[in-house]
């Protein structure tokens, strides 16, 4: 059995490596395509090294651009690689534009598609990531939901019993795989850091950072925050440019981008964790580390039900007081069920247990 894994931002390769690493274990041929969707050579070069993932067998480089130029290059540059490669499955992961793209290319050429973290749906529609979610989801054949609520989603969309798949989460079985090595980066000592004693924000979201004043509001509650407990601000390269001459607490210390090892031991060792993303919503959950989302949704229910993760919003005096409460009261660790680090290899036996059935394709919904 061949399968493409089609990966192209960083959150990507570390869902990808588990399942790359579980395929090869049942012999099957695992091929990794990168789509350069968002790609920095030397940035890439060290997180691939963290991840002890290989290099990816095709590169198809694509880079940026407005969603309909990217989606437009992803598909017409991943379609001959598809004809090339052969492959039985397209397995893609997440909801950036290379996962739409891939999928519907596959799906016009006839070739099985599985989309890990299916189901999720913020249901949102001013965010692209729903829109690409939600028509790959309906393209796959295998549907492998992280979680109860997103299988619960699925069905009542009216998915076929056959396709859902309860796997659990793929970059759990990376943060677990990795974690003894992030607790010895050093980090907190090169930043001068005490465990327990900072707080922690990441902020990527263009309604968050694009806009001018939302960003000068968050900006001005994260400041009220750390008063009572200093932060670290991980900053992208991108929010650094939009933070440039934005009133800052001296109480908040801006740092690079932390490459991957450094970022979970930095959120092992954070006190509350303030965040826009996903991710970071599930790897707070596992750490058992109290985490705010700055939005006034998240695809991801199971960490605020099963987790400890708090929605904030983004209104400033609903964020200091959100903050003021989790830091009074921490919510008590807990972790989601099949969030065990073993998500790669259910993923992985499915797939290996069909292979070679005849199967129906998507077909019309219930």
């Amino acid at each position: 059995m061949r399968v493409v894994c089609v990966a192209a931002a960083r959150p990507n390769f570390m869902k990808v490596k588990p399942v790359l690493d579980a395929l090869e274990r049942t012999g099957a041929e695992g091929v990794l395509v990168h789509t350069g969707q968002h790609y920095d050579r030397a940035m890439s070069d060290v997180f691939f090294a963290e991840l002890r993932l290989r290099a990816p067998d095709h590169h198809l480089g694509v880079g940026s651009g407005s969603h309909a130029e990217q989606t437009g290059r992803l598909m017409t540059a991943f379609e001959p690689l598809l004809d090339k490669v052969e492959p039985d499955v397209v397995l893609v992961v997440g909801d950036v534009n290379s996962t739409l793209a891939c999928a519907l290319v596959a799906a016009k050429a006839g070739v099985r598609v599985a989309h890990v973290e299916a189901g999720l749906r913020s249901r949102d529609w001013s965010m692209p990531e729903e829109v690409n979610r939600v028509v790959t989801d309906r393209v796959s054949d295998y549907l492998f939901a992280p979680s109860p609520d997103a299988v619960a989603n699925l069905r009542a969309e009216g998915y076929r019993a056959d396709q859902i798949h309860l796997a659990g989460n793929v970059m759990v079985d990376t943060l677990l795989a990795n974690l003894d090595r992030a607790r010895g980066t050093g980090v907190h000592d090169r930043l001068g850091l005490t465990p327990g004693g900072y707080g922690l924000v990441t902020l990527h979201r263009p309604a968050n950072v694009d806009d001018p004043a939302r960003l000068g509001a968050l900006l001005g509650a994260l400041g009220e925050i750390a008063a009572d407990c200093p932060l670290v601000f991980p900053v992208h390269p991108r929010t650094r440019r939009l933070l440039d001459g934005a009133p800052l607490s001296p109480a908040i210390t801006l740092i690079p981008s932390a490459g991957y090892l450094d970022f979970i031991a930095l959120q092992a060792g954070a006190r509350v964790v303030l965040t826009d993303s996903g991710g970071v919503q599930e790897e707070t959950t596992v750490l058992g580390v109290p985490c705010l989302t700055l939005r006034e949704n998240t695809e991801r229910p199971i960490t605020i039900t099963e987790g400890t993760n708090t929605l904030a919003g983004v209104e400033p005096a609903a964020v200091v007081a959100a903050a003021r409460a989790v830091l009074a009261d921490p919510p008590p660790a807990r972790r989601p069920a099949l969030w065990d680090g073993h998500a790669g290899d259910r993923i992985a036996a499915v797939l290996a247990a069909d292979h070679g059935r005849a199967r129906p394709r998507p077909t019309d919904l219930a």
